[in-house]
């Protein structure tokens, strides 16, 4: 137990560290809570506010720091199992979304949880995030991606009989879903935008002809 507590402590530690933060100041010298109408610290904001490449790269550094808090305490506690790279990503998508230093206001711990399931267990995490994906394709509404993934892994990981692995998945999803809650009332209320992926997709493919 000691292990795992130390595993979510680590990944806690480095999930802080929001990329975000870093690209909004070099590219354009100011916080990320001051771009957009979200000030979200995500990739989505940051390519909606300055672009396709600061927006790439606040999605590498945000999976970038999820699999180094893995694979540190893969290193650290080898005689746990590979268990306790789940607790390291559940601890960097938790400083992600609550950054004690943002006073605990963060991100939405999309890219941190996708990273995690697929790290762990490649084959169901990448069935999980292209099973998400689809869904949130065909209702066209954003905020479903991120509760949606962990919890279809949350179901892999059953099936696969990895109870323990598939317990932290539906914690990834309840704070997924807690995070865009917001968002999710929305959908109910009418208040929540669609927005159509693939169709901007083939518009941008049809333009570049």
């Amino acid at each position: 137990m000691p292990q795992r507590i130390l595993s979510l402590l680590i990944g806690y530690g480095l999930g802080c560290f929001l990329t975000a933060e870093l690209v909004a100041r070099r590219f354009a010298g100011k916080s990320a809570r001051e771009l957009g109408e979200t000030g979200n610290p995500g990739m989505a904001n940051i390519m909606a506010s300055l672009g396709f490449v600061p927006g790439i790269l606040t999605l590498l550094g945000d999976i970038l720091k999820c699999v180094a808090a893995m694979v540190i305490s893969r290193l650290l506690f080898p005689q746990t199992g590979r268990i306790v790279m789940m607790y390291a990503g559940l601890g960097c998508t938790l400083g992600h979304d609550f950054p004690f230093w943002r006073r605990f206001q963060g991100g939405k711990g999309v890219a941190t949880s996708s990273a995690v399931i697929v790290v762990y267990c490649f084959l169901w995490g990448l069935l999980a995030n292209i099973a998400g994906m689809l869904v949130t394709f065909a209702t066209k509404y954003l905020c479903i991606a991120g509760p949606v993934i962990p919890l279809f892994y949350m179901v892999f990981m059953f099936l696969k009989g990895d109870l323990e692995a598939g317990i932290l998945s539906a914690v990834l999803s309840a704070l997924a879903l807690l995070c865009h809650l917001p968002s999710v009332f929305g959908i109910f209320k009418g208040t929540t935008s669609q927005t159509d992926v693939l169709g901007a997709i083939a518009k941008k493919l049809k333009k570049n002809k």
